[in-house]
């Protein structure tokens, strides 16, 4: 099972092929806030409904300084079909080897239904401007995960 991240740590460098296969990094990231979240699959409702909030609140998310970024173990031909059908404007990453969700402790055993599986594990890990853990969220719901962090970000609904 993969060890989960705690705020101060150092987040794990990665570079990943998006959905259009161009390779993007965590490096290049480096002076902006990111939101890093792990979802199980593209084309799937939870995670659609939780891409479609990402989506729908970039602009606010932007405003005030960050930036979001979707990583899933889908091919990139996958997460552009995602992004065309559900008019996604998150950056999705593919991340099919399941190494960046293993380092980031979004992959082992979780409940499902009761049993106990292994897979993706919906997480979220806020990276700072230095490239360290903010805040590092497990478990969490599709529905009403955006909403959460504006709220424990302090980010006022008026100030965009």
């Amino acid at each position: 099972m993969s060890e989960r991240l705690s705020p101060g740590d150092t987040a794990p460098a990665f570079s990943l092929p998006d959905a259009d296969g161009k390779q993007i990094s965590l490096a290049g990231h480096r002076g902006r806030k990111v939101i890093v979240y792990f979802y199980p699959a593209a084309l799937t409702p939870g995670c659609t409904k939780q891409a479609c909030d990402f989506t729908d609140n970039l602009a606010f998310l932007a405003g005030h300084g960050y930036e979001v970024i979707g990583i899933s173990p889908d091919k990139p031909e996958k997460l552009a079909k995602f992004r065309e059908k559900e008019d996604l404007r998150v950056t999705l990453l593919a991340d099919p080897e399941k190494e960046v969700l293993a380092a980031y402790g979004a992959f082992g055993e979780k409940k499902l239904y009761g049993k106990t599986v292994t897979g993706v594990i919906r997480s979220t890990v806020i990276v700072d401007e230095e490239g360290k853990v903010e805040r590092a969220l497990y478990n969490v719901k599709a529905t009403g995960h955006v909403a959460k962090i504006i709220k424990d970000l302090g980010l006022a609904a008026d100030a965009s």
